[in-house]
């Protein structure tokens, strides 16, 4: 409703360029299309899916290994014995001979803490990936949103320019006619070229945001839905700092991350320190071999041939006594990369703070900020009526009437940007507590639709 009163202000040429509603594209279908598309969202998926491979790899160490080893060999051997009649004798030896070998990890300290830290692992990707997903959902809203208040400032500044050019030719009129001074002409030509400067500007900037808006869903929008005007700001639920400060310290991604980060460097400690105990395996091999010669050419050898086979089976220790102080070199470095994970889940807490309480403040004050500028369209109306009343009488001069023209404008600008400011904040609020989700789209393409 109070949309509507923004919207109803507008001139009718506002919207005379407009693609008609059945062809415009509204804020769920870019966002699904962005999910499709966005780089950035495709690399944190591809991430998520070599991330969920660390398990079978860290089970691996617990697992049994088995390998097979083989090879096969000729020799060639000449001898010639320089007499009187000389003698020389040609022999080949072939030789071939496999090796099965197996392992299974009995007691492997430093491979179950590794087992440990894939399984956070694969945890904390979660929340990356859920990060990256609610990152992709303020990115759109901000970039569509950011999009309508482009275009709707060049809409108002075509109406504000046809409306000073209009006071142009009435100002030029008047002075031919002796009924106003060559001043008032050059205001109205000083307002009509800043008008001009101003949208170009504005031309510029709605080029720049459909650009961000293409780097995200790969192509240029088209016409894009406006708020229908059902969509009323509303007070968060609950209305209390406190409580969203506490679920954003407990629930934001970026410090559910860096619990992760705390977690795994915490075992990675004890993985370090597990380089001092000792392992046990169960160990076992078969192996074949099989070696032989040709019959001699000249000589007096005969074919010499040997198979064997060999099998065992037995435990395996392996206690580290002393490896030249690396072992606790590397548990001095897991300690000091524990503290920095620790000071690193510090600041994403103090981060999700900061973020829940700058977001509360963007929607609570966002809904004052509405109504205010609710009020401000309609006294900024009646302002430049009085104005322009004035300027009639005599009692107001052309200028001013020029500059609450401009007022008038700009105050409808600055509704319709509290608008957009209000669901930005919304939904950065909701991120903050890691509750942003598709939901949230939906619910604000409703709004779009009307």
């Amino acid at each position: 409703m109070m949309l509507k009163s923004l919207f109803a202000i507008a001139l009718g040429a506002l919207l005379a360029g407009a693609a008609p509603a059945a062809a415009a594209e509204d804020l769920l279908q870019i966002y699904r299309e962005a999910v499709a598309n966005d780089p950035t969202l495709a690399s944190a998926r591809a991430t998520w899916e070599a991330t969920q491979e660390v398990v079978p790899q860290a089970r691996a160490g617990l697992l049994p290994s088995v390998t097979l080893v083989g090879n096969a060999n000729g020799e060639h051997f000449y001898e010639k014995l320089h007499t009187d009649p000389s003698l020389s004798t040609t022999q080949n030896f072939p030789s071939a001979n496999y090796t099965v070998s197996a392992s299974q990890p009995l007691y492997r300290k430093q491979n179950v803490v590794a087992l440990d830290q894939a399984k956070q692992t694969v945890s904390q990707s979660d929340f990356v990936l859920t990060s990256a997903r609610q990152d992709l959902i303020v990115r759109v809203a901000q970039a569509y949103l950011d999009v309508l208040l482009a275009r709707f400032n060049i809409e108002l500044t075509e109406s504000q320019k046809a409306a000073v050019s209009e006071n142009l030719a009435q100002a030029k009129r008047n002075f031919e006619v002796g009924t106003a001074t060559i001043t008032d002409t050059n205001d109205a030509q000083a307002k009509y070229d800043q008008i001009v400067a101003q949208e170009i500007a504005a031309r510029n900037d709605l080029e720049n945001k459909i650009a961000v808006l293409r780097s995200i869903i790969g192509r240029s929008p088209g016409e894009l839905k406006r708020f229908g005007g059902t969509f009323e700001p509303q007070l968060p639920t609950p209305n209390a700092l406190d409580a969203w400060i506490d679920a954003a310290v407990r629930d934001n991604p970026q410090v559910r991350i860096a619990q992760a980060n705390y977690d795994i460097a915490v075992l990675e400690v004890d993985r370090q320190r597990a380089g001092h105990y000792p392992t046990v395996d169960l160990v076992a091999n078969f192996g074949q071999a099989y070696a032989g010669a040709s019959p001699s050419v000249g000589g007096s050898f005969s074919s010499i041939a040997n198979d064997t086979r060999t099998g065992l089976i037995g435990l395996q220790l392996n206690v580290p006594l002393y490896l030249g102080g690396s072992i606790e070199s590397r548990v001095r470095q897991a300690v000091s990369n524990l503290e920095k994970a620790r000071q690193d889940l510090e600041v994403a807490r103090r981060s999700a703070q900061l973020s829940a309480q700058t977001a509360f403040s963007g929607v609570t004050s966002g809904v004052a900020q509405v109504n205010a500028f609710d009020q401000a369209v309609k006294s900024a109306q009646v302002s430049y009526d009085s104005t322009r009343l004035g300027l009639e009488v005599g009692v107001r001069t052309n200028l001013d009437v020029l500059n609450q023209q401009q007022q008038a404008f700009q105050t409808r600008f600055n509704l319709a940007q509290s608008y957009y400011n209000f669901a930005i904040s919304g939904l950065r609020l909701k991120q903050a507590v890691g509750t942003l989700g598709d939901a949230d789209v939906e619910e604000l393409n409703r709004a779009l639709r009307g």
